[in-house]
């Protein structure tokens, strides 16, 4: 089954039996006819996801001339003209639905060379939510309501760079080394004051200076501006030796965004992620009782890239106002998202606990055992 183009960069994929557009089938290697459900087999490409030189694409995006392409796109169903968002290329026509993907020569100076497939289909992801949703504490009613009812979700692939480097650190410190000196110290019993001999810990502090060394591999870094970072970061893990080369026939059906953190940007975030990993091998390497670093300097080398797109499920909810996104991975199920709080729920909970206190030190204190706790503890 060979995608037909448009001139203007717009794939589509027809059914051969009965011409409607084919869509990706979560979970397998088949797109399907959702009409007379013809199976289009995705034909499995055997070869290794390439890493890229960071420095060398460096140099030529600074070299390069700005893309100016046509967003223009016509159905090939309906005839329609329109465009997509400007950080989209692919999914359905807004007047008749018909699945499109447009290609990402279009747009982007770097393009996705690998992605993960979607496992989950909109079903298992809806039911994720649900169970999600009901599970939150201190959620208002309505809001768990919401979680019976029917939900669009949008499957979408949003992209990622991952970046292995190999880096070394000089740093100069401190390793504190805890020892004990006798020291009287006063306290009170029974409501006398009284003074004893006891150990003190102490530290005794001594520069230190070294170098450490570390590999990193695939350290992940979301492209997307359409959710908050947190959320993408907490989507992981994500089972990158699974990546296949790219391919659009996994994204008939589903939207796709171009990237919009350029890659310089998103190894600057990936560099935060592997100074905390380096800030430990530090500590572990200092030794001793304590530590602290002064300085640490960190050289990277042999820094390489891979664009890639991984799937998710997401939608927003609308409570008093405002609007609440959350989002699934499309591989594992995992759901990461925003939630509204109960106020009420809340401050009950609070008079309860203090309720609950209030009793507890009412029943000490009659029993007597509220004496003897007091007595035991001077």
């Amino acid at each position: 089954m060979r995608a037909r183009k448009e001139n203007n960069n717009a794939n589509h994929f027809p059914c051969t039996k009965c011409g409607a557009i084919l869509k990706y089938a979560p979970g397998t290697q088949h797109q399907i006819c959702d009409y007379c459900h013809y199976e289009n087999h995705i034909e499995e490409r055997i070869e290794e996801i390439d890493e890229y030189s960071l420095h060398q694409a460096l140099l030529e995006l600074s070299q390069a001339q700005p893309m100016s392409a046509s967003r223009q796109t016509q159905c090939e169903a309906c005839g329609a003209h329109f465009k997509f968002e400007e950080n989209i290329h692919a999914g359905e026509c807004p007047f008749c639905g018909t699945a499109i993907v447009i290609g990402t020569t279009q747009s982007q100076l770097i393009k996705p060379k690998s992605l993960l497939p979607f496992e989950i289909e909109e079903d298992e992801a809806k039911q994720q939510f649900r169970s999600w949703l009901k599970g939150l504490w201190f959620a208002p009613n309505k809001v768990k309501k919401y979680a019976r009812d029917e939900t669009k979700l949008a499957g979408v692939y949003l992209p990622y760079w991952t970046y292995d480097s190999y880096t070394e650190t000089t740093y100069t410190g401190d390793r504190g080394n805890i020892y004990y000196e006798n020291q009287r110290v006063r306290f009170r019993h029974k409501g006398r004051l009284m003074s004893e001999v006891r150990r003190v810990s102490k530290i005794r502090w001594l520069p230190v200076r070294g170098r450490v060394g570390r590999f990193f591999d695939d350290v992940l870094i979301g492209a997307s501006r359409s959710l908050p970072r947190q959320i993408l970061d907490r989507l992981q893990p994500w089972d990158l030796e699974n990546l296949v080369p790219y391919n659009e026939k996994y994204l008939s059906g589903f939207h796709s965004e171009y990237y919009q953190i350029e890659v310089d940007e998103g190894f600057d975030r990936a560099k935060q992620v592997m100074d905390s990993v380096i800030n430990q091998d530090i500590i572990f390497d200092i030794g001793g009782d304590r530590q602290r670093i002064h300085h640490r300097r960190t050289d990277h080398s042999d820094t390489t890239y891979k664009h890639c797109l991984l799937p998710i499920w997401s939608a927003a909810f609308r409570y008093r106002g405002k609007s609440y996104r959350f989002v699934i991975n499309g591989r594992t199920g995992q759901i990461q998202g925003e939630r509204p709080y109960s106020y009420w729920k809340i401050g009950l909970t609070v008079v309860l606990g203090a309720l609950c206190l209030f009793g507890l030190v009412f029943f000490l204190e009659e029993s007597g055992m509220l004496r003897e706790i007091q007595t035991g503890y001077y």
